[in-house]
């Protein structure tokens, strides 16, 4: 009888953090299509001919996520929303990299925190915003920062960004609301 896949994912997860180097490389084949999913939802909005692909985004986080040595890990929940914020770094340095070697110089857009996933051409420029208005947001409230990063780029629901943040779920609502009206507002400009 093959075993339920999350529970799968969290054995091997406290297999890495216990040192058995060879838990991530089994890891990759069990978590691969979610890692998929997630870096289909950060690429959503990017141009069809967009240098990083779904499949390029994933092995780049995953690369990254290989390398980190001694983090303990709590579960699925809080690889699947680190396995985000990875992603959303790659996309922020990639657009910061190609703005760079386009033009000097940033332009402000008004735009809200739901229609970035929709903003085809323009993407980058909005990621780039969104991720300058998160470091300001983490100024403030660093919980609330992880519930965005969790819930809008990792897609987990309240109870798994609770799960990953050892937070109730009614902290996590909460947190959601406000971090959400905060970042609206930041990119309201």
């Amino acid at each position: 009888m093959r075993m339920d896949p999350r529970e799968e994912i969290t054995d091997l997860l406290i297999a890495a953090s216990s040192g058995d180097r060879q838990a991530m490389d089994r890891l990759i084949p069990v978590v691969y299509d979610e890692l998929r999913r997630i870096a289909h939802r950060e690429l959503a909005g990017e141009r069809a001919n967009h240098t990083l692909n779904t499949t390029a985004l994933v092995h780049e986080a995953y690369l990254r996520l290989a390398i980190l040595d001694r983090i303990e890990w709590k579960g699925r929940a809080h690889f699947f929303a680190l396995s985000s914020r990875i992603m959303r770094q790659i996309l922020v340095n990639h657009a910061i990299s190609k703005r760079a070697q386009k033009r000097g110089g940033t332009r402000r857009t008004q735009v809200s925190l739901e229609d970035i996933v929709q903003l085809p051409e323009t993407y980058s420029e909005e990621l780039i915003a969104l991720d300058a208005a998160m470091k300001r947001l983490e100024e403030h409230s660093e919980r609330s920062t992880r519930v965005v990063e969790c819930r809008f780029f990792g897609g987990l629901n309240i109870e798994e960004t609770a799960t990953a943040l050892e937070v109730s779920p009614a902290t996590v609502k909460r947190d959601w609301e406000v971090a959400r009206a905060w970042l609206n507002r930041e990119l309201s400009f």
